[in-house]
């Protein structure tokens, strides 16, 4: 076909973007007996970042029955570490410690796998995969995409016609972009520089899965240990720090890297397995997530911050509720304000919850009390939960949580009067 001619086609939901949420959204639909298709910029397996998985993800991969590949791909993963240079110690948090501990671990997976994994199943389900097609453009009139264009790798284009729209483009945020909803986060600004490193020391036992956060001055890094040795380590830092580099970034990952020891101690025999990369603007969000006849999944509305390791885990369970909501508003359309304001409902619950630790996970207050957990009020089940993903299935965390809010709330008045050191070890 002519690069210059667009052919016209048509299907019930067009899903652009094939990573998790994308590529779950799709699988789900199509089970449904709806033509879903998935029009995806890169061709699988491809790099990504975010291999940590949480434990109440199971029950998702489940459901779209991909649980036993996950398995056989990924390292499994039965707490988390936090480890502070401040007070000179670390602390686990067992996943089975969970206020519902009947998952008591999750998985430490290569993303270019995890994703294909996903993608392909969607293929199997039913949908209809397009990959190295990118859309780059809209038409929209009166709150209504009428259709969207798209281009592929030989400069073909495709102009889409869809009942229905999904936005699960992640951090290419296209929809969020296109009619300019996307803004920085003001309550979180961060910047990140990540890589992967061979032959880093790694733990032992069932340990050796465990994801490991360590604070330092400039904020945190992340240690994630994969299944074939490779480790993957990075720093999440205020802009500001990452703004002062001078060097090329490969060195400044290395002076990052030694101004927290507990990180380069675990480095200093290993070597870099791949590029260094660094991005800025890494939390935003939309203003909004949904419209007459299209929503956004995932990372396409919000990304705030990877401590929690709940990227893929808030795709996955807003890529449920969106293939419930599309189900529905294919079914009774009369129903779509109803259906798109419960979907934005459930998933602004799931990323609240997560965003209030995100925002001050850095504090004094946060570290002193992950450093020396008490169990009143049953605050530190709740927390384990709440690093399980155990957000959307009923559990009962809306009590002990608040506690732990009001403790953590008297502890940073004592520090800022000066009645507490910020420091306790």
């Amino acid at each position: 076909m002519n690069a210059d001619t667009v052919s016209s086609r048509h299907c019930d939901v067009l899903i652009m973007g094939g990573g998790p949420a994308g590529a779950a959204v799709a699988a789900l639909l199509a089970r449904r007996g709806w033509h879903a298709v998935i029009l995806e910029k890169d061709r699988h397996p491809r790099f990504h970042i975010g291999e940590s998985l949480l434990p109440l993800s199971l029950p998702f991969l489940a459901e779209l029955g991909v649980l036993e590949e996950i398995e056989a791909i990924g390292l499994r993963k039965y707490a988390a570490e936090f480890h502070s240079v401040y007070h000179g110690k670390s602390m686990t948090f067992s996943f089975g410690e969970a206020l519902r501990p009947d998952y008591p671990y999750a998985y430490q997976v290569r993303r270019a796998e995890f994703d294909h994994v996903l993608l392909r199943n969607a293929g199997h389900q039913g949908a209809e995969v397009h990959e190295g097609w990118r859309v780059d453009t809209a038409a929209i009139a009166d709150g209504e995409i009428r259709a969207v264009t798209a281009v592929d790798e030989t400069g073909e284009r495709a102009r889409w016609q869809a009942r229905f729209y999904v936005d699960a483009t992640g951090r290419d945020t296209f929809l969020a972009d296109f009619l300019a909803l996307k803004e920085c986060n003001a309550r979180h600004r961060s910047a990140a520089l990540y890589a992967h490193f061979e032959g880093a020391e790694r733990a032992q036992g069932q340990a050796e899965g465990n994801i490991c956060i360590h604070w330092f001055d400039h904020g945190w890094f992340w240690m994630i240990p994969l299944k074939d040795g490779t480790m993957s380590v990075g720093a999440v830092c205020k802009p500001e720090y990452l703004k002062r580099r001078s060097v090329p970034v490969e060195q400044f990952l290395f002076d990052t890297i030694a101004l927290c020891p507990g990180v380069s101690r675990r480095l200093a025999n290993a070597s870099l397995a791949g590029e260094v990369t660094a991005t800025g603007n890494y939390s935003y969000q939309s203003r909004r997530m949904t419209g007459k006849n299209f929503l956004l999944a995932g990372d396409a509305y919000a990304f705030i911050d990877p401590v929690f390791s709940s990227g893929v885990h808030l795709a996955l369970n807003s890529a449920f509720l969106a293939a419930e909501a599309v189900d529905g508003i294919l079914r009774q359309p009369a129903s779509a304000k109803q259906r798109l304001a419960r979907f934005e409902r459930e998933v602004r619950k799931g990323l609240g919850v997560f965003s209030w630790f995100i925002y001050r996970i850095t504090t004094p207050a946060i570290r002193d009390l992950f450093m020396n957990p008490e169990n009143l009020f049953r605050v530190r089940q709740a927390v384990v939960s709440v690093l399980a993903g155990d957000l959307f299935r009923g559990t009962r965390l809306r009590g002990p949580l608040l506690a732990f809010r009001l403790i953590y709330h008297v502890r940073s008045l004592l520090i800022r009067w000066g009645v507490m050191p910020a420091v306790t070890r």
